[in-house]
């Protein structure tokens, strides 16, 4: 496809984040929608219905990002200063999804801890009532005794 550039070049990944020009506007409002996300996601922990829609719109950014890479890669000159969007989908892959990804995996182990913390609280209020019960067993035996 014309305008991609093949990643042939690259050697390892810190020198291809270190080659990525980081002033670049578009890369600084990439970072701080990042930001956002994550700080929306610590914010709203105890917010299920929230957490399920931007969870659900952060899988479906990840699903279209290489539909993302390629218009990128059609109109970078007017919105960038270089050609980063490769036909592999390297660069989009690392500035864009995994970053989106930490982020389901984060509201993703929020909800397993809160899970955990709702069934430990279930099986206590269980065996409360258990208690109760049993307490409440021995009064009334005592009570058929004493009669």
């Amino acid at each position: 496809m014309e305008g991609f550039i093949e990643v042939k070049e690259i050697s390892d990944f810190v020198s291809y984040i270190k080659s990525i020009e980081w002033r670049d506007p578009w890369l600084i409002a990439l970072l701080s929608f990042h930001i956002l996300v994550t700080f929306t996601c610590f914010s709203t922990r105890n917010y299920g219905n929230f957490q399920i829609i931007l969870f659900i719109t952060l899988l479906l950014l990840v699903y279209f990002s290489e539909s993302i890479n390629e218009v990128a890669a059609r109109n970078w000159s007017l919105f960038s200063r270089q050609q980063y969007f490769d036909s592999k989908g390297l660069f989009i892959s690392v500035v864009f999804c995994i970053p989106i990804l930490l982020n389901c995996m984060i509201m993703v182990g929020s909800w397993l801890y809160q899970s955990t913390q709702l069934m430990t609280n279930l099986k206590k209020a269980q065996l409360r009532q258990r208690l109760k019960e049993q307490n409440m067993q021995r009064e009334q035996q005592r009570h058929i005794k004493r009669e």
